[in-house]
């Protein structure tokens, strides 16, 4: 089930690496991942055996820092957003229309800043839970309590502890991979940290400890690991711009879950 051709209303379903010079975030990305990408309308998708994984583009002209962002599959963005008002998050970008569909930005009352997308023609990551694939990304935020609160009023989603990480459920849903050992109704994950707030994905890749050192080699950093967990070896990354993501490596074989959690 590695292949996608759709998410759910309330399912993370795409991730952009925003980036000062994309062209210059694509190569990097290329070279680390094997991405194969495609430039149009001032952006790169990224794809694997031609389908589409991930995509690199411009910051905007705020000016932020350089970062990944996570886009959650939203039936109405307009109501998504008006919801996450009514719950104390920001609308860093009011609902608009671009040629992928139609986005809202916006930012948690931790600051951690995610899309709520309804895209048009297009599916999403049509690729998951393989290496050189995203697999799933995870909240890191100084509130989780608040956050579970935010995340639960605006987007339905539930909480359940999973060791030293919180996993958000939506109930009803069926994603991941059916060999993973927890509920398939998982869509993401959080992890009690200090600010700043932000969504992290996680990338599956073949090795660890050579994809950390690549990265390094490419004018990335390693920002903490490569360090085991029962089920995967995992580092955090940071591309040249200061994009933070992580690497799994699984040990237990395809479909168990990577960073401690299957993949929406």
């Amino acid at each position: 089930m590695s292949e996608r051709d759709g998410y759910e209303n309330g399912v993370p379903c795409w991730v952009v690496a925003l980036q000062p010079d994309c062209h210059a975030g694509a190569e990097f990305y290329g070279a680390l991942f094997g991405w194969d990408t495609h430039y149009e309308n001032r952006f790169f998708t990224a794809r694997l055996r031609g389908r589409d994984v991930a995509a690199v583009a411009p910051l905007p002209d705020t000016k932020p820092p350089a970062a990944w962002i996570t886009n959650i599959y939203a039936d109405d963005p307009d109501a998504t957003a008006a919801k996450a008002r009514e719950a104390g998050g920001t609308v860093l970008a009011a609902p608009f229309d671009n040629s992928q569909g139609r986005l809202a930005v916006i930012q948690d009352p931790a600051g951690a800043v995610f899309g709520a997308w309804r895209p048009a023609g297009v599916t999403g990551a049509q690729v998951v839970n393989e290496p050189s694939a995203w697999a799933m990304s995870r909240l890191d935020t100084p509130e989780p309590d608040a956050a579970a609160a935010f995340y639960a009023q605006v987007l339905g989603w539930t909480t359940e502890a999973f060791g030293p990480v919180t996993m958000f459920r939506l109930p009803g849903y069926v994603g991941g991979e059916p060999e993973q050992p927890v509920s398939r109704e998982v869509v993401a994950l959080m992890s009690q940290a200090d600010a700043p707030a932000r969504w992290i994905p996680d990338f599956w890749v073949s090795d660890a400890d050579g994809t950390a050192a690549r990265a390094g080699e490419l004018g990335g950093a390693q920002l903490a690991g490569p360090f085991d967990t029962p089920m995967s070896r995992t580092a955090m990354l940071a591309d040249p711009f200061g994009a933070a993501f992580t690497v799994t490596q699984m040990r237990l074989g395809r479909g168990t879950p990577g960073s401690d959690a299957p993949a929406a």
